[in-house]
């Protein structure tokens, strides 16, 4: 925004907060004044009381001046930027240039498949192992009426943390 722009609608502001003013005062003016004076007087008197109070107003609002910035901004040059960046985003501290494109077909790997069978991070939501609609019913009843779980289902800790030693070696 320029500075001729943000002048004439700061101008505008206070104009119009001294218009807001003015009327506030011509119309506590106007009920003051009403039981002593006649219809055309109390009219008079309110505008008089508003023009001064726009003035007044106007004036102080004027003398406001807005501070000097504190932390200047500087000019944003685009040529210091530098364009030596890697190709490709970076995940690890190997930097591998990408093969140009059309030489290498695209060979996607399933790490997944080669895990253990008892990987308990493979088959956290899998299908055959959750509970059948019967088998929640039962678990919402017993809830509701008071009664114990079956069981406690032993502490899997040391397996999580197994499987997951071995989801990061089938990694490298």
């Amino acid at each position: 925004m320029e500075a001729g722009s943000a002048t004439l609608i700061e101008k505008n502001v206070d104009r119009a907060a001294s218009a807001l003013f003015a009327a506030a005062a011509a119309y506590s003016a106007y009920t003051a004044i009403a039981p002593n004076f006649s219809g055309p007087l109390r009219a008079a008197g309110a505008t008089v009381v508003a023009a001064l109070a726009f003035l007044v107003c106007f004036r102080v609002l004027n003398g406001v001046k807005p501070e000097k910035r504190r932390l200047p901004v500087p000019v944003f040059d685009v040529r210091q930027i530098d364009q030596e960046e890697p190709p490709v985003l970076l995940l690890t501290d190997r930097v591998e240039e990408p093969p140009p494109p059309g030489e290498e077909p695209l060979v996607l790997d399933d790490v997944l498949a080669e895990l253990g069978p008892d990987s308990r991070v493979v088959r956290l939501f899998d299908p055959r192992t959750m509970p059948t609609p019967g088998q929640l019913n039962d678990r919402i009843e017993r809830h509701l009426l008071g009664e114990a779980a079956p069981a406690a289902p032993q502490d899997a800790s040391q397996a999580l943390h197994d499987a997951l030693a071995e989801l990061r070696r089938s990694l490298r």
